[in-house]
C-alpha cells in the first residue's frame, strides 16, 4: 500500500500513517478501503444537490427555449426540491428522501410534482455522467413507494364551436384586447404568437411566426406559415394603428398584451372558457363540418402529427389546402345567428 510521495510526506509522517495501518489491520479492517471511504465521504461533502441542479440546468439550456431564461424548467426543483434536500450530498440522497419531499404536492399539484420528479431524474443522471456515486434509480424507487397520482387532468375550458360566431359579435370595440382575442380566433394560434405579433412578420396574406414564439423546444420548432382570411388582415390593419415598436398588441404600460388580460376579459364578459379553449373550438369544427384531412387539420392548429421519420419525408405545411378552410372557418365565425 502506497502512503504518498516523499516529496510530500516525511519520514516521521509515514511511519504514524505506517503505524495506523496496521493498527488497522489488527483489527480486522482494510486500510485501503478505509482511505477511499473517507476520500468518499469528502468527495460526497462538496457535491451538495443544489449545486448539482444548478450545473444539470447549464447542461440542458442549450435545449431550452431562450437558454431557460424563462425559468420554467428549474422553478419545480427551485421551489419543491431545493429547499428541503439542496444541501444534502446528492450521493446520501435517497428514495426516501425524495418520496418525503414531493409527498405534500403529489396528489394536489400533480402536474408540478411530475415535473419536479423528472427534473430530480435528469440531476442524478447528471450527477452520474460526473463520476459521482449516486442511485441512479432513486427517483423510480420514490414514485414507486408514492404510488399513483389522483389528480385527474382538466382540459383547458374552450367554448363550443356552435357558440363561437355570438361571442365574437361581443368583440365589437377597436381595444388592443378585443382585436387580439380576434386574431386568435381566426389563426387557431396560441396567445403569445399573437401577443408579439410583429408587423414584419406579415407580408402581404402570409404571417410567418417565427420558431421563437412557437411552442416547442430549440432545434426542433421552425418557423410556421399562416394563412390571413380577408377579416384577419382587416384585424391586423386596425390593430396596426395601436402598434408600437413594430407590435400590433402593446401593453398599456409596457411590452406586449399579457395572456392574463385576455382571460380576464373572457371572464369579465361570464365566460367560463379560456382564450387558449379557441384551439378546440377550431379544431372540433374541422372535424365536425369539414373533410380536411386528419394532418391539414392538425396543422391549422400547429400540431405536429405523425412520427419524426414520416414528417422528415412530408416537407409540405399544406399552406394551399389550409388558405381555404381559415377562409371558411373566418366566414363560419363572422356567421352570428339573429337574436
Amino acid at each position: 500500500m502506497g502512503l504518498g510521495s516523499i516529496r510530500s510526506i516525511s519520514l516521521k509522517e509515514a511511519r504514524l500513517i505506517s503505524s495506523d495501518c496496521r493498527r488497522q489491520v489488527t483489527l480486522g479492517l482494510d486500510p485501503i478501503e478505509e482511505r477511499k471511504s473517507k476520500n468518499q465521504d469528502k468527495l460526497r461533502n462538496r457535491h451538495l444537490l443544489t449545486d448539482i441542479a444548478k450545473d444539470a440546468f447549464e447542461a440542458k439550456k442549450a435545449e431550452l427555449k431562450d437558454n431557460g431564461s424563462a425559468g420554467r424548467w428549474f422553478s419545480p426543483l427551485e421551489l419543491h426540491v431545493l429547499p428541503k434536500l439542496g444541501k444534502l450530498s446528492i450521493a446520501s440522497v435517497n428514495q426516501v428522501h425524495i418520496k418525503d419531499t414531493l409527498e405534500p404536492i403529489w396528489h394536489s399539484k400533480a402536474a408540478t410534482a411530475r415535473k419536479a420528479a423528472e427534473r430530480l431524474n435528469i440531476v442524478f443522471k447528471h450527477a452520474a455522467a460526473l463520476g459521482l456515486d449516486v442511485d441512479i434509480q432513486a427517483v423510480s424507487k420514490a414514485k414507486a413507494l408514492l404510488g399513483r397520482q389522483r389528480h385527474i387532468a382538466k382540459p383547458i375550458p374552450s367554448l363550443p364551436w356552435q357558440m363561437l360566431p355570438q361571442y365574437y359579435a361581443t368583440l365589437s370595440e377597436p381595444t388592443v384586447t378585443h382585436l387580439a382575442l380576434r386574431l386568435l380566433i381566426h389563426t387557431g394560434l396560441r396567445s403569445k404568437p399573437i401577443r408579439f405579433a410583429h408587423l414584419d412578420e406579415i407580408k402581404n396574406d402570409i404571417w410567418t411566426v417565427p420558431a421563437r414564439n412557437m411552442k416547442g423546444r430549440v432545434g426542433v420548432t421552425k418557423d410556421f406559415r399562416v394563412p390571413l382570411s380577408e377579416e384577419a388582415l382587416r384585424i391586423i390593419d386596425l390593430a396596426s394603428q395601436n402598434a408600437r415598436g413594430g407590435y400590433l398588441f402593446p401593453s398599456t404600460v409596457r411590452g406586449v398584451l399579457s395572456d392574463a388580460t385576455m382571460s380576464r376579459n373572457m371572464e369579465r364578459s361570464g365566460y367560463s372558457a379560456r382564450p387558449h379553449g379557441f384551439r378546440t373550438s377550431l379544431r372540433t369544427w374541422l372535424a365536425e363540418c369539414t373533410d380536411a384531412p386528419h394532418e391539414v387539420a392538425e396543422m391549422m392548429i400547429a400540431h405536429e402529427s405523425d412520427s419524426k421519420v414520416v414528417r422528415a419525408y412530408r416537407r409540405t405545411d399544406y399552406i394551399e389546402q389550409r388558405t381555404l378552410l381559415h377562409k371558411m372557418w373566418s366566414e363560419f365565425v363572422l356567421s352570428c345567428p339573429e337574436g
